[in-house]
């Protein structure tokens, strides 16, 4: 097997690849390939996703800049941001993205149903030979055509066969798919895996939309493991064949991850002050055909309103990029703002502000440290909300 592990944001490292590979491995996104004319190796530097990808004995994985039970704390405090604040899992430093991941949420999920499986009822219809629950007469009627048996019912089962359980399923099965997971987490997950399906849990076919749970009472012992495992089943995975390669992998948009991080921290800061909204959908022109999505749109108890787009970069000397401020400068004029904020993971850069000629508009860039604990973390979140509103 040929390994090349890579750091986001670090130099190319040249490697010896076939044309099929650098294709196969191009596609993935998760690095970018260049090679000099005339000569036969490759420039292989880190792309847009981090994760794994294996294209038959080559395997190429990326990891996060920050270290990866950063990463994990960011995602879970995306979904679960109550659990997340008081919680964290301790993990390998030496870990790689999947083992982590498979670390973490065997963790969660050994927590979440070491006091037995959830259940909970689910209607079903179903044909029968002894009534239960209710008949379905129209059915009877049309499919049976007056026939005594068998019946047509809906009935109400109390069954571990539920959504929560379905998803627990479903992100088990797609950590054991990943390439390159460690055999020391493969067991844990395969016990879960085998105990879910021996209860009776139905395995969502691959592509089938996830089922809607709700979180409550009953479930709240799920709701971490649930939270991270809908990550986990967001990442991409994909297993096929190019060519004569075998292609597989578990790729996450660190960007992605980023963004929603510094949105639902922001909203969580400002809960007591007014309301948030994310991703917040509006329009450029007045026909409406330019969408606009500002990461992060709060409105005060007084009306007052603070517009920002959290921007995920790798370090670059040229500062922050221009088509961010132009960006910026949509959202404010869109909304009658004379402020906008941008919020970078902190690189080379130091913050900054610009003021906009002949449109009365000052856009603020301010960096987060992400490496950093989670607690020093959100207090840098709660000092710019801070800021931001006052």
């Amino acid at each position: 097997m040929r390994r090349l592990e890579l750091t986001e944001g670090a130099p190319a490292h040249g490697i010896e690849l076939t044309e099929a590979e650098a294709r196969a491995v191009a596609l993935s996104e998760i690095a970018e390939l260049n090679r000099a004319p005339g000569e036969t190796g490759w420039q292989v530097a880190p792309g847009r996703k981090i994760g794994v990808v294996q294209v038959d004995d080559l395997q190429i994985s990326v990891t996060p800049k920050i270290p990866v039970e950063r990463l994990i704390f960011l995602m879970g405090y995306a979904t679960a941001p109550a659990y997340w604040r008081e919680h964290s899992v301790q993990l390998d430093p030496e870990e790689s993205l999947p083992e982590a991941l498979a670390h973490a949420f065997a963790r969660l999920a050994q927590r979440a149903t070491e006091q037995g499986l959830l259940q909970g009822y689910r209607t079903v219809d179903d044909s029968v030979q002894v009534l239960r629950g209710r008949i379905r007469v129209s059915e009877q009627i049309g499919r049976r055509h007056g026939a005594g048996l068998p019946l047509d019912v809906t009935y109400d089962d109390f069954t571990v066969d539920v959504a929560e359980n379905q998803i627990l399923l479903a992100a088990v099965t797609k950590l054991l798919r990943i390439p390159g997971l460690d055999a020391r987490r493969r067991p844990t997950l395969q016990r879960l895996r085998l105990r879910l399906q021996l209860a009776g849990v139905a395995e969502l076919r691959r592509g089938e939309v996830l089922p809607l749970w709700t979180p409550s009472r009953l479930n709240s012992r799920y709701v971490p493991a649930l939270r991270l495992a809908e990550r986990i089943l967001a990442g991409e995975s994909f297993e096929q064949r190019r060519g004569e390669l075998h292609v597989s992998g578990f790729v996450l948009d660190m960007w992605k991850i980023y963004e929603d991080f510094v949105g639902v921290a922001l909203r969580e800061a400002l809960a007591l002050r007014g309301s948030a909204s994310l991703q917040h959908r509006m329009h450029l022109d007045i026909a409406r055909r330019v969408d606009l999505r500002p990461d992060f749109l709060w409105t005060g108890h007084e009306g007052q309103q603070i517009v920002v787009d959290a921007k995920y970069k790798s370090e670059k000397s040229a500062g922050y990029p221009q088509a961010d401020l132009y960006q910026l400068l949509a959202y404010c004029t869109v909304l009658g703002l004379r402020e906008g904020h941008l919020v970078y993971a902190k690189g080379n850069e130091v913050e900054i502000v610009h003021e906009i000629q002949g449109a009365g508009v000052a856009i603020h860039c301010h960096t987060l440290d992400l490496d950093q604990p989670p607690h020093t973390l959100l207090h840098q979140i709660a000092s710019l909300a801070a800021r931001l509103a006052d």
